[in-house]
Order: structure tokens, then C-alpha cells, then sequence
């Protein structure tokens, strides 16, 4: 079976994401492209790497948490300790992230009440300038 490869360009272009955040995974020893050259040439491991990434990312996982799932699932670990790790990890976040939207939820309403009150006083000051 013929192996896989990617170039840094297919990457970026496929994931949304610079050659230099490509090249900081890789100083982060998050992904370790081979060489041909100076060229770095990207596997499928690399690929799906990068992949659980990006997906991390976007919810919120540091790279030293992404760092230590990813070891996890290619460790001798058992399956089920994996998932509960990952589980864990994954409950946590979620639990971060609905106390993040509950703060947003809050600063909405509030903002939402000080434009209320601007417009109510604005009102009042054209009232006053129409009487006077």
C-alpha cells in the first residue's frame, strides 16, 4: 500500500492554518513531518495529527493537553482507560465553557441595559432641546 504524503501548502490550505503554526506543532513535538531537503514532507500520522489539533483548538484544549491526549492514543494504554482520560478531559472543557458562556450571557444583558438607558436618557435630552 502506497503511503500517503503532504506537503506544508496542502496543509495549510486544508486546515486553515500557516506554514509557521505547521512549523511551531512540530517544535512543540505535536507532529514530526520527514525531510527531503530542506522540504518538509507530512504522513498520513502527521495528517490525522494535525486534524485532532485543530479540532482541539477550536474548543479550547491547550497544546499541552492536545500534547497528552495525542500520546495517549498512540500509548500501550488500554482502550478504556484512553476514553475515560479523554472523557474526563472533554467533560472539563465543556464544564469551562458553559461558565465562559454564562459570563457572555451576563456581559450581553448588561450591555444591552446600558444601551437601554442611554437611548432613555437621549430621549429625555431631545424632549428637554424640543421645549426649550
Amino acid at each position: 500500500m502506497e503511503s500517503l504524503s503532504f506537503s506544508i501548502r496542502q496543509l495549510t490550505k486544508e486546515f486553515g492554518v500557516t506554514a509557521r503554526t505547521l512549523r511551531f506543532y512540530e517544535d512543540e513535538k505535536l507532529i514530526a513531518p520527514g525531510r527531503r531537503g530542506q522540504t518538509r514532507i507530512y504522513s498520513q500520522r502527521d495528517h490525522k495529527r494535525i486534524t485532532m489539533i485543530v479540532r482541539g483548538r477550536r474548543l479550547g484544549f491547550s497544546l499541552a493537553e492536545l500534547g497528552e491526549m495525542l500520546a495517549l492514543y498512540e500509548g500501550e494504554d488500554n482502550c478504556a482507560h484512553k476514553m475515560a482520560h479523554a472523557r474526563a478531559k472533554f467533560i472539563e472543557r465543556l464544564g469551562a465553557l458553559e461558565r465562559h458562556k454564562h459570563d457572555i450571557e451576563d456581559a450581553l444583558k448588561e450591555l444591552r441595559q446600558h444601551i437601554s438607558d442611554i437611548d432613555a436618557k437621549m430621549a429625555a435630552c431631545e424632549t428637554t432641546s424640543e421645549a426649550a
